[in-house]
């Protein structure tokens, strides 16, 4: 769930990309295994990163180091995925101008940094987002759309009607936090993913 860490649902989406051909790696942003158990606790150990957009680049800049320097890794060929709060955490490696192909955001927060690095982004991106979905509303989802387009940046976004936050993980069950899943757009994400990783690496 929403900032939750990395949990059996990250590691299982990096084995699907695995078995696409893929270098999957499900990074542990808080560290040392912590993992969030339940709304409250996920907040606590997501908002440091939040309210220090420019803590949480760096955090990112080195897992990006560690990735690349992985022997079964090409360094030049490579591109994030992030799920909830990972999905901010793959648009801000994009706008802090990291050197990788694309990003990929599934039900994603869009807000902008408040420490713009002013940095070209040079990667793609792609956001897939529930229509219905409180935690990115709409005047949000503007904001973003024209931040990205004022970059100059190849980007996209998918928007699926009728679909709350969360709606690809089959726990996500609670209408009123604003999560529910739902199959049909977790089948049509996945497969926009997958289109996605083919345009920048096949």
């Amino acid at each position: 769930m929403l900032g939750a860490g990395r949990s059996e649902f990250e590691c299982e989406k990096a084995w699907l990309l695995a078995e696409l051909g893929y270098v999957g790696f499900a990074h542990d942003l808080y560290g040392k295994g912590i993992l969030g158990g339940g709304t409250e606790e996920n907040a606590k150990l997501m908002q440091p990163f939040l309210d220090d957009r420019g803590m949480l680049q760096a955090r990112l800049a080195t897992v990006l180091g560690v990735l690349r320097g992985r022997p079964m890794v090409d360094a030049s060929r490579v591109a994030a995925i992030g799920y909830c709060f990972g999905g901010l955490c793959v648009l801000d490696l994009a706008r802090s101008g990291a050197d990788v192909k694309g990003v990929v955001s599934l039900h994603g927060l869009l807000g902008a940094p408040d420490n713009p690095s002013g940095a070209k982004i040079t990667a793609k991106v792609l956001a897939l987002h529930g229509w219905a979905d409180p935690m990115a509303p709409s005047a949000q989802v503007d904001a973003f759309a024209k931040e990205m387009s004022e970059a100059g940046t190849d980007w996209q976004l998918h928007a699926y009607g009728n679909t709350l936050h969360a709606f690809t993980n089959p726990a996500a069950n609670d209408v009123n936090f604003g999560v529910l899943y739902d199959a049909a757009a977790d089948r049509r994400s996945w497969q926009s993913t997958r289109n996605f990783l083919a345009e920048l690496f096949e």
